[in-house]
């Protein structure tokens, strides 16, 4: 549980910095660049992401159990996850979808955290889980109360929407009936 723990401080450390202090960020952007905050930013969070997967491998299979979900609940959380990878394909692409959801990166992470955590009720799940729904929460937040900063995104396109719901469900399909089972063990249909 150790490695889980310290992975999601390594993890959130970087992801937090502008919800508790965008001015300091700022600033230390504009003292060592934006390719070197990048670079740090993205090596702290890869090792803690890599701690994370490491970590939870090792702990869900030895934490206790705080509930038991029943089976039906497994339906719920796919349908929740129905729009997770649209939403993520469309942070990337001036949509409709975008504009609706105002920030589709969060609202993903969010329903992806919320449906994991109605189908896994271990401390290990909860920890793990309920770290990206609070994170994904106080970002949100977070963003009323700073400026926005321009994320990278694919030419505007009449199609964006298009793109976004097709390449979603397809994402969906792929990572839900093969990726799933290949990279966290676990078949999510049956």
């Amino acid at each position: 549980m150790a490695l889980l723990i310290v992975g999601l401080l390594l993890f959130f450390g970087p992801h937090m910095v502008s919800v508790v202090n965008h001015e300091w960020r700022d600033r230390n952007v504009r003292r060592i660049g934006e390719l070197g905050w990048k670079a740090a930013y993205s090596l702290v969070s890869l090792v803690g992401f890599w701690l994370i997967i490491k970590g939870y491998g090792e702990a869900r299979l030895t934490s206790e159990f705080l509930y038991n979900p029943p089976i039906w609940m497994s339906h719920v959380a796919a349908l929740l996850m129905l729009p997770v990878f649209i939403l993520l394909i469309a942070t990337y692409l001036p949509c409709r979808i975008q504009h609706i959801a105002k920030n589709p990166m969060l609202v993903a992470t969010k329903l992806w955290a919320l449906s994991h955590l109605l189908v896994n009720g271990r401390v290990a799940d909860i920890i793990l889980f309920g770290s990206f729904l609070l994170w994904a929460g106080l970002v949100r937040f977070s963003l009323k109360n700073r400026p926005k900063r321009p994320l990278p995104q694919l030419p505007d396109s009449k199609l964006n929407d298009v793109i976004a719901v097709v390449v979603g469900l397809v994402l969906y399909a792929v990572f839900a009936l093969h990726l799933h089972v290949i990279l966290i063990g676990v078949r999510p249909f049956g």
